[in-house]
Order: structure tokens, then C-alpha cells, then sequence
């Protein structure tokens, strides 16, 4: 195996990355883990989420030329639907940690057998979720909505439960190339299956081109044919000869203690996820019990709320993979370096974001309403411009806990952000449950503070925790595991 920068994608001078870190003009952008180090990672994942957002956006506006009642549907059942998957997801994306930290150490070899351990656990729990098709009217009947709006519920819950294997396959296909830093690959092909998805819905939704009119189960559908496109096309291209003699991708073996250190490090990572989603779709059910509009409402205003967050998953993924690789390079300093310079550009973005949701809230729901029914649209616009208001004065802890998280994921620190998780949601829900009791009738901005401070203390512990330094120490590779110095020689000098 040839002697390689093992971040040479990023940082190596060839490529337009920190250079000599002794020539004395260095700047926040130009240093080493810079702002031009971290975008690098950085920006295709944000492309790449971006298009999830329109994905979700353009999903949520055919819903809502739809009806309302499907509008009002898709996000219980999309909740529950992503609270299913967001434990064997963030076990299988896991994966990226293992890859960041083993390219960081020179180990390319181990690289291929980390993510077959991923891509194994996809196909074993990918039955799991054909098993849930038949248990979602169980699953969704105490919803508290409508029976009209239950039924929905169930058809979106049922139809998207088909590409649920996929999205946990695919996290561990797609660990191969972001904890390399080779982020370009991930984005060409997830855009092509938000584009896939985009297209379908169009079609299924509607009933175009010949096919029948399926409405929100088209869209469910739509969803579940893109998740398995992504995997087939990662899966083409992991067959290429060079990569898996370089990277092990052909070793399919079972490894027992690499797959026990997926899973000992990787559950407390996705168990978040499953109590998080879980908590909030608790949060969702509630209000979709005050009314129809309030609902629709609160939908509409989280789909506008994605084109500001999703991104900040594609920042969070480039910062779990610095992270691990620096620590894999045992550079702890450059590490931290990456995570303040992702936290100033999240920042910024999301300020702007938040400037625009106070400014013109209007702006962001005139394609919904271009088709929408005027009067059955009139209420929940009305209240969608308040619960903006409230978009706007968490997004900034949003964007902070999201980012801290992933630098603690790429250190292998899951079991705090899985007990922090833990507490915080019970807090919440227990919060407001207590709240809904003395509010009487209609407590939906009860609901959305509480929201609110539940990201706010998110975003506040993460950051006390980040801080400490703990997770300076860890390593999720095994400790006899030390860089090569040919490898992690100059590009990466500290000041």
C-alpha cells in the first residue's frame, strides 16, 4: 500500500488546503482546519442535505395541493416512521467514526471490514420493519387526530416502511467515503435519489403518466423507491476493483470484536435518535389533537424550519469526520480547531435564516399556497407566522447541539449525548404534559416553548460538555493502533 497524506482531500497543499503552517500568514480560512478545511468536507454534505430539504419541502407542498388532511398526516407518521429507524440508522452510520479514526491512523485496510459490519446490520434488521407494515393501524390509533387523518397516517406510515432497510444500509454505504473525506461521491449520488424521489411523487401522488392517483401513499412510495435507488448505486460503486483490494471491501467476514465495538459505541449513538424521535413524535400526537389546522400548522412550519436545519446534518457529518480523523492522527488540538470553525459558519447560517423567518414568513409558504384551498389555507397560515417566530428563536441551539454532537460522536463520547438525550426528553415531555393540564383547550404554544427549551438545554449541555475535553481521550479503534508519522507529517502542524 503506497504512503499516502491520509487527508490529503482536505488539507494537503497540492489541493489547495493549509500549506506550510510556518509561513506566518495564516488566517482563520487558510489554517489548518480552517474555514477552508472544514468547508471542503463540508459543502458537499450541505449540497447533499440541501436537496433533502427540497425533497421534504416540494413532498410537504404536493401534500398540501393535495388536502389538508394529508398535510396534516404526514408528520405523525413521518415522526414515527424516522423514530423506527433512528436506532439501527445511527448504528450503521457509525461507521463513519471507525473510518475517520482508522484513516487518520494510516490503517486503509481496516476501513472495509468496519463498514461491511454496518452494511450486515442493515440487511439483518431490514425484515424488522416489513414486520411494523401490518402493526401500524395498532401503532397510530391513538394518535388522537381524526379517523379521517388516522387512515393517513397509516397508508404514509406503512408505504415509507418499505424503504426503511434501505436508509440504514445506505448510512453505512456512504460511511465509506465521508469518514475518508471524500464527501463529493455521497453528494452526487443522494441527490440523484432526492431527484428520483421528486419525480416519483409528482407522479404517484397525482396519478401522472398513466399511473393512478395514490396521494399520500404515493408519496410514501415515492420516498421508499429513492432510499433503495441510493443503495443500489452505492453498491455499484463499491465494486470497483482498486478500492476493494486498497480498503478491504471485499472481506465480508464477520469480526466479532469490531462488530461488539459498532455496537458498543453505535447504540448509544442512534438510541438518541429513537428517544428524541421518539419524544417528539409525543410532542406532534399532542397537538395534532388540538385541531386540524393546528397541526397542519406545526407541519408546515418544521418543513419550512428543514431548509435551514437539514443542512446543518451535512456540517455535523464533516465535523464528526475531522474530528475522528485528528484523533486518529492524535492531533486532539486540531480537533477542536475544526469544531469552533464549524460552529461559527453554523452560526452565521443559521442567523440568517432566522433574520428571514421573522422578516418574511409569508415567503416561505406562497408555493403551498398556490394550490392549496384559500379558505382551508387562511387558518393555518395565520398561525404557521407565529410558530416561525419560535423557528426562529431556537434555531440557534438547534444548529449548536447539532454540530457539538457530532464532535462527540466522532470521538466515540455516545454514552453522555445518549444520557443527555435521555433526561432532557423525559424532562420535556413531562413538562408539558403537566403544562397541557393546566393550559385547558388550546395549548399549542405551550407545546412549542416547551420545544424550544428542550433544544436550548440540548445545545447548552452539549456545549459544557465539549468544553470539559473529555473527549480528547477517546479512540473508538483499537488502542494498539498508532499513526505512521510519514503519514500525518506537516500538512497538519499546529501554529
Amino acid at each position: 500500500m503506497s504512503k499516502t497524506n491520509p487527508h490529503e482531500s482536505a488539507l494537503s497543499p497540492e489541493t489547495g488546503g493549509s500549506g506550510d503552517s510556518h509561513s506566518g500568514g495564516e488566517t482563520w480560512w487558510s489554517r489548518p482546519c480552517g474555514g477552508r478545511d472544514v468547508l471542503a468536507i463540508a459543502l458537499p454534505l450541505v449540497v447533499q442535505t440541501a436537496f433533502w430539504s427540497v425533497m421534504w419541502f416540494i413532498d410537504r407542498m404536493f401534500l398540501t395541493w393535495y388536502s389538508a388532511d394529508a398535510m396534516a398526516a404526514s408528520l405523525p407518521a413521518g415522526m414515527l416512521h424516522w423514530t423506527m429507524i433512528g436506532l439501527p440508522q445511527g448504528v450503521a452510520a457509525f461507521a463513519n467514526t471507525f473510518v475517520a479514526q482508522y484513516y487518520g491512523a494510516g490503517r486503509h485496510e481496516r476501513i472495509g471490514i468496519a463498514v461491511n459490519q454496518g452494511i450486515w446490520f442493515g440487511w439483518v434488521v431490514t425484515p424488522l420493519f416489513f414486520l411494523s407494515i401490518p402493526l401500524a393501524p395498532l401503532l397510530l390509533a391513538h394518535a388522537g387526530a381524526t379517523p379521517a387523518i388516522v387512515h393517513q397516517e397509516v397508508l404514509y406510515f406503512q408505504t415509507l416502511a418499505i424503504g426503511a432497510g434501505a436508509v440504514v444500509i445506505a448510512a453505512a454505504q456512504s460511511a465509506f467515503y465521508t469518514g475518508r473525506g471524500l464527501t463529493t461521491v455521497v453528494m452526487i449520488v443522494n441527490i440523484g435519489g432526492s431527484l428520483v424521489n421528486i419525480g416519483l411523487d409528482w407522479v404517484l401522488i397525482f396519478g401522472k403518466l398513466g399511473f393512478p392517483e395514490l396521494g399520500i401513499a404515493g408519496a410514501g412510495l415515492a420516498t421508499a423507491a429513492a432510499n433503495w435507488s441510493v443503495v443500489v448505486v452505492f453498491w455499484l460503486l463499491m465494486r470497483r476493483p482498486g478500492e476493494r483490494a486498497a480498503f478491504g471491501l471485499g472481506n465480508f467476514r464477520f469480526d466479532p470484536e469490531l462488530f461488539r465495538r459498532l455496537m458498543r459505541y453505535g447504540v448509544p449513538s442512534g438510541l438518541p435518535m429513537l428517544v428524541e424521535g421518539g419524544a417528539f413524535t409525543l410532542l406532534i400526537m399532542q397537538v395534532s389533537q388540538i385541531g386540524q389546522a393546528e397541526a397542519a400548522a406545526t407541519s408546515l412550519a418544521f418543513n419550512v424550519n428543514a431548509v435551514a436545519f437539514v443542512p446543518l446534518i451535512g456540517l455535523s457529518i464533516a465535523v464528526s469526520t475531522l474530528v475522528g480523523q485528528k484523533l486518529g492522527e492524535n492531533r486532539p488540538d486540531l480537533a477542536e480547531r475544526a469544531t469552533w470553525t464549524a460552529i461559527l459558519i453554523g452560526m452565521l447560517y443559521t442567523g440568517v435564516f432566522a433574520a428571514l423567518y421573522l422578516t418574511i414568513p409569508d415567503a416561505f409558504m406562497a408555493l403551498h399556497a398556490s394550490q392549496a384551498d384559500p379558505a382551508e389555507f387562511a387558518p393555518v397560515r395565520a398561525i404557521t407566522r407565529e410558530l416561525l417566530k419560535f423557528v426562529a428563536l431556537y434555531c440557534f441551539f438547534d444548529a449548536l447541539q447539532i454540530l457539538f454532537v457530532g464532535a462527540l460522536k466522532g470521538a466515540g463520547d455516545t454514552r453522555f449525548v445518549l444520557l443527555n438525550a435521555v433526561v432532557v426528553s423525559a424532562i420535556a415531555i413531562v413538562v408539558g404534559r403537566l403544562g397541557r393540564t393546566w393550559l385547558g383547550e388550546n395549548p399549542l404554544y405551550w407545546w412549542w416553548w416547551v420545544m424550544t427549551g428542550w433544544i436550548f438545554t440540548l445545545g447548552v449541555v452539549y456545549c459544557i460538555r465539549f468544553v470539559q475535553g473529555r473527549w480528547q481521550t477517546m479512540r473508538v479503534i483499537e488502542p494498539n493502533l498508532q499513526p505512521d508519522e510519514e503519514l500525518v507529517a506537516a500538512p497538519c502542524e499546529a501554529e
